[in-house]
């Protein structure tokens, strides 16, 4: 039976159907119709020097797959159960498998790789094994290690289906989260040891990050909780036809992309490797619409090479191509360079996403209001808002806005365009009246007619969550209901057949 409001049943196979909110599947409402648990979360605080932390040698895995745990922990025992995220009466979560009782084991210190300050930990013995059946539903899993003495900590892994087509696919971006992950004392952005107080990208940084260690941030989670987890709850709450997979899976099958509809980059994916840039060029080249959810995407240029643990568990980031061993030795577009707009790649984000990375607001400012620009039908229906229109609170750290005209598509649509204080942001593009800008933008192809939206900023799924009863203004009403629009449209198929964007970026160009 099609839910009440639904229409079109039919619209991507038995199953599916086009909902209020987007592309509905029956699988999706099913599996969130089990029962749910809250005991996914982390509660308490462990004694001190207690600790528990592990990784897995996959970041992702599909039925008929083994993961294998590596874990240490200062507690004599622990157990581990491993929860598929979602919404579940609004618990968060289905629990999927309980381990027996396993014997704690203090593992090693990670060695730091000379020269490049990589901290690996392949040092690390075998915890336990994992066997992913088909049982395992594709989607978010976060493995929760609980020890004996109160240590809790996650471990991430994405459950995959490579025969999966669907509306909307999750790209959980963990090239990113790994980018950031300061476990051990070194990421691309922080590390040990003596640097010039001015000198930027630091110099202690690692040159090449592993994903053969723990995640050092969001409780072993990684960037999944804060950036992307809000999206997820939010659509399987709604039983949009979703499917999983990560930047890596992307890397490593690329076809994979164009078997879905629409490709979601979720919050924070700034990182990305030559094979997965040219899956995403490739998807929109045969229809496939794409989603940025957060600024700064494309931005920085990395590539996976293996580790002793399996392949594309290094991932590479130089920052300066005179460093990186492959300059003058192959192709120029695997060379990290800063960013993927310098040399030797000299390939900029911009024509892709729509807009290019603006800056970041300074930690500690006030979150800025989405400024309505063009406030077409079909993306603002059903929120009242109408230009001039703001929504408070959605604009935080990094954001996006359209740079020097000709570095962007032509029939490049702008939908909101809000103000930044200058003295609350550091950017390197056109300012004016005081004041930086950050732009939501839509384009459609000429010739396959997908459509490309991005946000502008990275605020946008955090914002989805609830808001807390007393303070400002909550943002997550228009945003639930603009990201329903989205999702509407989109999961229609190219955005462009229905929708062609309308090109007005000269009223909004600055500078």
């Amino acid at each position: 039976m099609v839910p009440a409001g639904a229409s079109d049943p039919g619209i991507d196979g038995p199953g599916t159907y086009l909902g209020t909110d987007g592309v509905e599947a029956s699988w999706v409402v099913a599996q969130n119709r089990l029962p749910g648990t809250t005991a996914w979360r982390i509660t308490g605080t462990a004694p001190a020097g207690a600790v528990i932390e592990g990784f897995a040698n996959r970041t992702a895995a599909r039925a008929g797959q083994t993961v294998t745990f590596y874990v240490s922990t200062t507690a004599p025992t622990y157990r581990v159960q491993a929860f598929r995220m979602g919404y579940y009466h609004g618990t968060g979560a289905h629990l999927v498998w309980t381990s027996p009782t396993l014997t704690g084991v203090d593992q090693p210190a990670c060695p730091v790789a000379p020269g490049v300050n990589m901290v690996a930990c392949d040092n690390w013995s075998t915890s336990f094994e994992v066997a992913v059946t088909a049982a395992w539903v594709q989607g978010d899993y976060l493995f929760k290690l609980e020890g004996s003495q109160g240590q809790q900590q996650y471990v991430p892994l994405t459950v995959w289906d490579p025969t999966a087509s669907g509306a909307y696919l999750v790209k959980n971006d963990v090239l990113t989260w790994q980018a950031w992950n300061p476990f051990g004392g070194f990421d691309y952005y922080v590390g040990q040891g003596s640097c010039p107080p001015v000198h930027y990208p630091l110099c202690s940084r690692a040159r090449v990050v592993s994903f053969d260690r723990p995640y050092g941030y969001g409780q072993g989670a990684g960037d999944f909780l804060g950036n992307e987890y809000p999206l997820v709850r939010w659509m399987e709450k709604h039983g949009l036809d979703v499917t999983y997979a990560t930047d890596v899976v992307v890397t490593e099958h690329p076809s994979f992309l164009v078997h879905q509809r629409t490709v979601l980059s979720l919050g924070h994916d700034e990182c990305w490797d030559l094979r997965e840039r040219d899956a995403i060029v490739a998807a929109r080249h045969a229809g496939v619409n794409v989603v940025f959810f957060a600024a700064s995407a494309i931005l920085r240029h990395v590539r996976l090479e293996a580790s002793p643990l399996g392949p594309d568990r290094q991932e590479v980031d130089y920052r300066n191509p005179a460093k990186d061993p492959l300059d003058g030795h192959g192709n120029p577009l695997e060379v990290t360079g800063n960013t993927w707009a310098s040399p030797p790649a000299n390939w900029p984000e911009s024509p892709f996403v729509g807009e290019s990375y603006g800056g970041f607001l300074e930690p500690g400012s006030p979150p800025a209001p989405l400024v309505v620009a063009d406030a077409v039908p079909w993306l603002f229906a059903g929120t009242g808002l109408h230009a001039g229109s703001s929504v408070p609170g959605v604009l935080i750290n990094d954001f996006d806005e359209l740079g020097p005209a000709g570095t962007f598509p032509s029939n490049v649509e702008v939908l909101a365009h809000s103000p930044i204080p200058l003295s609350e942001v550091q950017t390197d593009l056109a300012t004016s009246g005081g004041s930086a800008f950050s732009d939501l933008t839509y384009y459609t192809d000429p010739t396959s007619e997908a459509g490309v939206f991005d946000s502008g900023t990275n605020n946008w799924i955090p914002a989805l969550a609830a808001c807390p009863s007393s303070g400002s203004s909550c943002p997550a009403p228009a945003l639930r209901r603009i990201t329903g629009n989205l999702f509407h449209l989109f999961g229609q198929g190219p955005a462009g057949h229905l929708e062609p964007s309308q090109p007005n970026w000269q009223q909004f160009l600055v500078g």
